[in-house]
């Protein structure tokens, strides 16, 4: 018989353990559980030390939320939550990690943008925490044969969030090439989070000349800020500059 091994990731003890408890009773599933995002990847990769790889993540949507607290509203294709904010991050970050692991989220309310957030940071389910043990077994064994389930009645709205998604992506991108091949540089260096001066020194400019370039990007942007800009090349795919490979590479001459 083959097992499926899941981790159950959830801050809240009880709930964590009595659906380990109940996924346990299944003569084909291996289960654990963590209370947090660190402990979670720690469990993935302890397991993978000891050649026993997870094949499913069940995460909390509000894992780390403060109770009561509602998710910040993000605009339409801004893309997953910045890291710590809450499971979708663990989602994005087992993606990179450990891109074998199918996430399943798990949610207390229905909540097409959340879901939509989750499909883009890596999840192949979403799905109610509220729903029957044997909803839950068969969105597990489907999302293994590579299947993304989503309950029905989110359908319409998350297809309507990922194709306005799509749009604010075609139209970031159709910006950021109206720029110059330095302009572009530039914009990776503030997406790395670089000022000016740091800029300058980076690509051998003067903080004046930078100052120029930078307030080129945002006019040919139509963004009024660098956090704008740094938004809207996120979306467009803009990818940071390298600022570790820069430093070897400026070793590597110096020697």
């Amino acid at each position: 018989m083959v097992r499926i091994r899941v981790l159950v990731v959830d801050d809240h003890r009880i709930f964590a353990e009595s659906l380990a408890a109940a996924l346990a009773a299944e003569p084909d599933v291996d289960v654990s559980a963590a209370g947090s995002g660190p402990a979670a990847l720690r469990c993935l990769e302890r397991a993978v030390a000891e050649g026993r790889r997870f094949d499913v993540l069940l995460v909390d949507a509000d894992l780390g939320a403060v109770a009561g607290a509602l998710p910040a509203q993000r605009e339409p294709g801004s893309g997953p939550p910045p890291p710590g904010t809450d499971g979708i991050a663990l989602v994005a970050g087992v993606r990179v990690t450990h891109p074998g692991v199918r996430t399943v989220v798990l949610a207390e309310r229905d909540d097409p943008r959340r879901a939509a957030h989750a499909l883009q940071a890596g999840a192949s389910g979403w799905v109610a925490k509220d729903c029957s043990l044997s909803r839950l077994l068969a969105v597990i064994r489907g999302v293994l044969r590579e299947e993304t389930h989503l309950p029905p009645a989110l359908l319409t709205g998350v297809l309507r969030e990922l194709t306005a998604a799509r749009k604010h992506r075609t139209d970031s991108e159709r910006l950021v090439e109206s720029l110059t091949p330095r302009e572009h540089e530039v914009l990776r260096c503030m997406v790395a989070g670089l000022g000016r001066k740091d800029v300058a020194a980076r690509l051998f400019l003067s903080p004046h000349t930078v100052r120029t370039h930078m307030q080129n990007v945002l006019g040919k942007l139509g963004v009024h800020s660098t956090l704008a800009a740094v938004a809207l090349a996120r979306r467009a795919g803009v990818r940071p500059a390298d600022l570790a490979g820069d430093v070897v590479e400026r070793s590597g001459q110096l020697a």
